[in-house]
């Protein structure tokens, strides 16, 4: 793909999700852990699906959240939409470019920011948690936050995630879970602890 096709392709994706989130009415759920969290000046480190990543990057954005983006193709055009929604971004994932992932986790946490990984991308299997996150709040001593979204009305691509675009004027729903941190001697410790962090990121409510 050309860079004059990928600059097109982001100018109208951000565009449209402008467009579309607008009409959005968020309806926020148990948000005391996350306002707990940052009234006290600890950063999180947000985990979520990826099929859940669309409304999730309305919420958080313009807050300087540096997001986990893999490293294919398809990573650098949701890379630059996510910048012009105000975030940072770290390319990697939870399994390919798992150190360079953690490396710009780590060096974004230090400079006071939140971050946010979908331990489950970018390719799957879906909702099954690869350690990296639980490996990046051990190395950072950051809580992993799990969050979830869903919508009254939406569609679902056909893709390995079942990705989730809430129709116009659908009521979307974040829901948060409580700071989770990850208490480990070690990275191999904590990545023993991802069915646990699954478990716990499955039990936060949708809708």
């Amino acid at each position: 793909m050309t860079e004059t096709r990928i600059r097109w392709i982001v100018r109208a994706g951000t565009a449209l999700i402008r467009l579309l989130a607008m009409t959005w009415r968020v309806r926020v759920v148990n948000d005391a852990g996350l306002l707990a969290a940052r009234s006290a000046g600890q950063r999180v480190i947000f985990t979520l699906w990826h099929g859940e990543l669309l409304p999730l990057l309305w919420q958080h954005r313009r807050e300087g959240v540096a997001v986990v983006i893999s490293e294919h193709r398809d990573g650098e055009i949701v890379a630059r939409i996510a910048e012009q929604l105000g975030y940072t971004t770290v390319r990697g994932s939870t399994s390919k470019g798992a150190s360079r992932a953690l490396i710009g986790l780590m060096r974004a946490v230090e400079e006071g920011r939140d971050a946010a990984v979908t331990p489950d991308g970018p390719r799957g299997p879906a909702h099954v948690f690869a350690p990296g996150a639980a490996i990046a709040a051990q190395r950072t001593g950051v809580p992993l936050l799990p969050v979830r979204a869903s919508a009254s009305r939406a569609w679902r691509l056909k893709s390995w995630d079942r990705f989730l675009v809430p129709k116009p004027f659908a009521t979307v729903s974040i829901t948060y879970g409580m700071p989770t941190p990850v208490e480990a001697s070690s990275p191999r410790e904590a990545a023993e602890q991802a069915p646990r962090l699954q478990a716990l990121l499955e039990a936060v409510p949708t809708g």
